[in-house]
């Protein structure tokens, strides 16, 4: 990989920004929070794809018009109008989020628009040193959302590519609905007569029950944020602060796996005639890596202290499925818009996790799984949120993590889309989501390869940097560094 890429040292130049808004006149109107959207604090969530020069690519004859002008204006151009139609249809992406009279977070579908810009970056598309998105990915592609839910940059590259990226506030949306937009706005700019999806916002399923039924136990999965002490202070001016050879902050790396060892550790994960899924596997062996660092963590340096600490990991569950059979139509289910997610976790001591074979890791992942995301889980955990109203929560895996509990949330990206977001110059060489969400806890998503010869992964790590660097000695042949060439451009 080049230098500029590889030590990301290049420049990204913001030469025009505008307001897209929906093409036809939208009907004011309030769209409030379901429980499960109150859950999730004000994050915001990062997605990229990289596509190279249209020349490069083999188009198909309804994008032929696009490909032989094949100039950044005219394909900015076509992500802007077809942008204008889809927020037609997907009209919460073009709203704002306000607070309401009680003081909780509401939408205000007001067709402000999406923040659009437009820029162009002294690299070419093998250079980019994806592997590390901190350099460069982060503040440089992805933008940075000022206003509203949802902001977008286009940024043209030296080798005539293009990497198409957004930034949308989750509170608004999870993956799931990311997803659905993403695949509707290439449609649309591709001329498709109908989308595929139609996104549903009818709030009302997810209401709560009546009366009300949590149960108890979801209190040790989720805590009103008034209850948490207070967030450490900002650091005075002149004061130490943390630098980069310090590996008590959270970095961000994407690594590939090669599908034979991911069937491998599968294989591994699975004794006695027990199999368990490859994202259960995967969940162990990269839990049992992040606990064995702790090991040699300078603070756990003695057997006494390792028996009293423990480790937790978190699987980000996507609800709709499990919603489907409850009473609530599974059409609607299958398009909600919105968040429909629950962390579950389990928690064992470090000790547990190091010492016992990855088959018993996996075998606790998928027990916590089982026992959790199910439909009563979900029911529940409305219901819970409604009795704690007007108090917001948040998922305790999410704040309660310090240096001495290791803790790791994953959430599978299996679902995202990449080959079809093509916007007609081409499905892109590379996709994935960026979210360094911040705090202690880890977050990992693994993703669809678009490369290698089908059911190799894509990892995305946001990690402490002492686990990343252990991860990267313990198991290098396992988590490659994502490069240009794996990716043949």
């Amino acid at each position: 990989m080049g230098t500029a890429g590889g030590e990301g040292m290049f420049t990204v130049t913001v030469t025009k920004k505008e307001v897209v808004a929906a093409v036809l006149p939208l009907q004011e109107h309030w769209l409030p929070f379901s429980n499960l959207d109150l859950l999730l604090p004000p994050l915001d969530v990062g997605v990229f794809f990289c596509y190279k020069h249209p020349k490069s690519t083999t188009t198909s004859s309804s994008s032929s018009a696009a490909a032989e002008e094949n100039n950044f204006g005219s394909m900015v151009g076509v992500l802007k109008k077809a942008m204008a139609q889809v927020l037609v249809t997907y009209y919460a992406f073009a709203g704002e989020v306000v607070t309401n009279s009680v003081g909780e977070p509401e939408l205000l579908c007001s067709n402000r628009g999406v923040e659009f810009s437009e820029a162009s970056a002294d690299v070419e598309l093998k250079d980019l040193n994806l592997y590390n998105p901190d350099e460069s990915i982060e503040g440089k592609l992805v933008p940075s959302k000022k206003n509203g839910v949802l902001s977008v940059q286009a940024t043209q590259l030296k080798c005539g590519g293009m990497v198409v990226a957004c930034t949308f506030d989750h509170r608004i949306a999870d993956a799931f609905s990311a997803n659905m937009f993403l695949v509707s706005w290439a449609e649309t700019a591709q001329s498709k007569s109908l989308i595929s999806v139609l996104p549903s916002f009818r709030r009302s399923s997810l209401n709560p029950r009546r009366p009300v039924s949590p149960d108890p136990s979801l209190s040790n999965f989720y805590v009103p944020i008034s209850s948490l002490p207070p967030p450490p202070k900002e650091p005075e001016a002149g004061a130490n602060v943390v630098n980069d050879d310090d590996d008590n902050h959270l970095i961000s790396r994407i690594y590939y796996i090669q599908a034979k060892d991911l069937t491998q550790l599968q294989s591994l994960a699975s004794p006695n005639g027990y199999r368990r899924t490859k994202l259960e596997a995967f969940s162990a062996f990269l839990w049992q890596l992040v606990a064995k660092c702790s090991v040699y963590n300078k603070k756990n340096n003695n057997a006494a202290s390792r028996e009293e600490t423990f480790t937790r990991l978190g699987i980000v569950v996507d609800g709709r499925s499990r919603l489907m059979s409850s009473d609530h139509k599974t059409a609607i289910m299958g398009s909600y818009f919105g968040n429909v997610l629950s962390i579950p976790y389990g928690t064992n001591k470090v000790c547990d996790v190091i010492e016992n074979p990855v088959s018993w890791v996996a075998g606790k992942v998928h027990e916590f799984l089982e026992n959790e995301a199910t439909k009563d889980h979900f029911l529940g955990l409305i219901d819970w949120v409604e009795a704690h109203r007007p108090q917001p929560a948040v998922a305790k895996i999410y704040v309660s993590s310090s240096d001495d509990e290791p803790a790791l949330v994953v959430s599978s990206g299996q679902r995202f889309p990449v080959s079809k977001v093509d916007f007609g110059w081409g499905s892109p060489v590379f996709g994935s989501y960026h979210f360094p969400w911040g705090g202690n806890t880890g977050y990992v998503m693994p993703m669809p390869s678009p490369a290698g010869d089908g059911g190799d992964w894509v990892v995305y790590m946001h990690l402490m940097k002492r686990h990343v660097e252990f991860i990267e000695k313990e198991a290098a042949d396992f988590f490659r560094p994502l490069t240009a060439d794996y990716l043949e451009v």
